[in-house]
This record gives C-alpha cells, sequence and structure tokens, in this order.
C-alpha cells in the first residue's frame, strides 16, 4: 500500500487531505467566528502565518498590507505557479444560528473566504509533501480586502507576482452542489467601473421654473439615456450593464434644487465594451450642459478589469481535477459580478476555479446572513487545488 501511494498521486493526495481535514475544519470555524474587514485582517494573516511556521514554509507577512505570503520549493527548476485565497469579511450581521456564528456584530464571513483561507492552508500542507516530485515552485498568496476590491492591487504593488509564471484562483460556489467543480473559458467575471455625477442647477420656486435650471430633469434624462449605451452603442455579443444605484437631491416638493448627485456602476466582460461605455457616459453628461443649460461634474474611476482565464491555465487544471474526481467538472456561464483576482490574470496567464459548495437540502446565495456552505468543500477544494499544482508542475 505505501508504494501504491508513493506512486499514485490520486490516492496520495486524497489520504493526505482526509487526514488534515478535522484541523482545517477548527481554523475555518475559528476563522469564522472572528471576522474582520478590508485591510483589518490581523487577526487571519496571524493564523495563516503561524501555520505556514508550522509546516515549515518559508513566508513573509504585511505584503500588501495585510497579506501573507508562502513559497513552496520543488525539487528542481521550473515555472512558479501562483495560488490565491482571498481572506477578507462583508459588513453583514450573521442570522445563521450556527454555534461557531460570528462573535463580531455586522461582521460576517458572508462570501466563504474563511473557507479559502482554510482550503490554501489545508492545499499547502499537502504540496509541501508533495514537493519533492514537482519542479519549480508553489507562491502561497493570502491576500486582503478582496470585498473592497484592492487587496490584490496592493500585493501586486509590494511585488507578489515578481518571477510569478501563472496563477491559481478559486471560489466556493453555493449554486452548485458540493463534490462539483466548474470553470469558465475566457471572460468570466465583469470589470467593476464606478462613476458619480453631479448636475448643477439654480434653485427656485417650483411654481416658476421659468426662473430656475431644474438639475432633476437633467439627472432623470441622464438616468435614461445611460441605458441606450447598453441597447444602443454596445455590441449585443458583449454583455455590459450600466446601474444607477444612488439619485440625491432636493430637500423638499416646492423647491426647485441646486443641485442634483447621481453614483453608479458600469459591468463589461470585454475591454472594447467597457472603453465604449466610459467614452458614452462621458459624451452623455457634456450633453446635459447643452441640452439642459446645467453644468455637469463627471468622476467616471475604473476599478478591477475584467477576469479573463487563460486557457494555458485552464486546460491542465481541469485535466487535474478531473484526473482527481473523474466527471464532476462543469462548464459554466460568465457572471457580471467582479474579482480582483483579476489583477493577476491582467498580468500573468491565470484560472479561477469554482468549487461547489452547496449543501443538500439548501438554496443558499453569496453575502447573505443566513448563508451556510457545506464544509465538505474544504477537503475537495485542497485536493482539487493540490492535484492542479502538481500536474502543472511535474
Amino acid at each position: 500500500m505505501t508504494g501504491r501511494l508513493l506512486n499514485d498521486p490520486e490516492t496520495r493526495i486524497r489520504v493526505a487531505t482526509e487526514a488534515l481535514e478535522p484541523r482545517l475544519v477548527a481554523i475555518r470555524r475559528d476563522i469564522h467566528a472572528h471576522p474582520e474587514l478590508a485591510f483589518e485582517e490581523v487577526r487571519t494573516a496571524g493564523i495563516v502565518a503561524a501555520e505556514l511556521a508550522r509546516m515549515g514554509i518559508v513566508h513573509r507577512t504585511g505584503i500588501g498590507r495585510t497579506g501573507v505570503v508562502g513559497v513552496i520549493e520543488g525539487s528542481r527548476p521550473g515555472p512558479t505557479l501562483a495560488i490565491r485565497a482571498d481572506m477578507d469579511a462583508l459588513p453583514i450581521h450573521e442570522q445563521t444560528g450556527l454555534d461557531f456564528a460570528s462573535t463580531v456584530d455586522g461582521k460576517m464571513h458572508a462570501c466563504g473566504h474563511d473557507i479559502h483561507t482554510t482550503t490554501l492552508l489545508g492545499a499547502a500542507e499537502v504540496l509541501k509533501g508533495l514537493a519533492p516530485q514537482f519542479a519549480g515552485r508553489v507562491v502561497l498568496v493570502f491576500q486582503p480586502a478582496e470585498e473592497a476590491l484592492g487587496g490584490a492591487a496592493a500585493m501586486v504593488a509590494d511585488g507578489v507576482l515578481e518571477g510569478v509564471d501563472m496563477a491559481l484562483g478559486f471560489h466556493n460556489y453555493p449554486t452548485m452542489p458540493v463534490g462539483r467543480f466548474g470553470y469558465c473559458r475566457g471572460s468570466t467575471l465583469a470589470a467593476a467601473d464606478r462613476f458619480d455625477l453631479v448636475v448643477h442647477g439654480q434653485s427656485g420656486h417650483a411654481a416658476h421654473p421659468e426662473d430656475a435650471i431644474d438639475p432633476i430633469v437633467a439627472a432623470a434624462a441622464f438616468v435614461g439615456s445611460a441605458q441606450t449605451v447598453v441597447s444602443r452603442e454596445i455590441d449585443p455579443l458583449l454583455p455590459a450593464v450600466v446601474t444607477i444605484g444612488m439619485l440625491h437631491g432636493g430637500t423638499a416638493p416646492n423647491i426647485i434644487p441646486e443641485s442634483v448627485e447621481l453614483r453608479g456602476t458600469v459591468r463589461t466582460l470585454h475591454h472594447v465594451s467597457r472603453d465604449t461605455a466610459e467614452r458614452a457616459l462621458k459624451r452623455l453628461a457634456q450633453g446635459l450642459e447643452a441640452m439642459h443649460r446645467v453644468r455637469c461634474e463627471l468622476n467616471y474611476r475604473r476599478g478591477v478589469p475584467p477576469l479573463v482565464n487563460s486557457d494555458r491555465v485552464l486546460d491542465p487544471a481541469i485535466a487535474a481535477v478531473r484526473a482527481q474526481f473523474g466527471e464532476a467538472v462543469d462548464e459554466g456561464r460568465p457572471s457580471m459580478g467582479a474579482e480582483d483576482f483579476a489583477e493577476f490574470a491582467e498580468r500573468v496567464p491565470a484560472f479561477q476555479l469554482r468549487i461547489g459548495s452547496g449543501a443538500p437540502g439548501r438554496d443558499d446565495h453569496l453575502h447573505n446572513a443566513g448563508y451556510q456552505p457545506d464544509e465538505r468543500c474544504i477537503g475537495l477544494g485542497v485536493q482539487a487545488l493540490s492535484r492542479i499544482a502538481l500536474e502543472i508542475l511535474s
């Protein structure tokens, strides 16, 4: 049996993971009970660093403010694969009633980053044992502030991708049953840009609009026109969403206000659509000035780029998952959600794996106060990440 374990990666990875699972579940529950928001992950980073030290893995802390990076060297020269997990929680008050529910009011791991952190710790321990079998190195990236879409950029600025040839990300999916895995080719998650528009008019009495310049009418025209950016200016085969989420103005029903403020988001899966949407919204804001006699201040801010999966990493990764689990892999659709792992994928070939976390009999969703992923996804994720790294670096 020992000889078989040494020569059979499926068995060796599975057996090693099964031995770790009780400890991993305990770590996950500890992290879950003590959630920390973006760039506050001091306690979580301390747990990660302590675990890496226990495993004998060389690591650095304070990367991207509160991030942790570990390195596992293979037995011979080869490429460098970065595997990334996010650590931050959300400003949501937990309502699960679990024994290990959040002990911090208004904070919760409602996106499963506690699952992600623990999964990568498990993969680190398995890969440490497999290091003599692979070439190159594995860089373990424990990232802060994904929910703020700023942690990846902070780690990149601190040099986390220096010498990295490819990157692997992963995310739990409660809409997929535990035991299933998923992928999407090409553009898989959207760019997330934001804009603020202040429309300046001239206040006056509602009974005498001729003596005023109404910014509400102009703002309403902008809201309607903004939707034509998607319907009439962007290729319908290239998805895009423009949403106005805030519109503030006025103090009384009989007063035309001095100004109105709008805030919105633009989500696109492709760079060409992103450029088109930005140009169009800027043009519409300029047009308001001529049409409605108002003055406009538009602040358009680009956020994370679209997450584009590279076949160079996706193909061997999916082959490795199938080698470990058989036909437990499904091709999925893109999402207009955003993820700052895109900052890594913008710089090196990368792929984000979807790991099913849906518990039988439940209908959970991310960013929900009652979110309860099936903890079996931790061990399954450990196996998947370990097998992918082993196959890519063999």
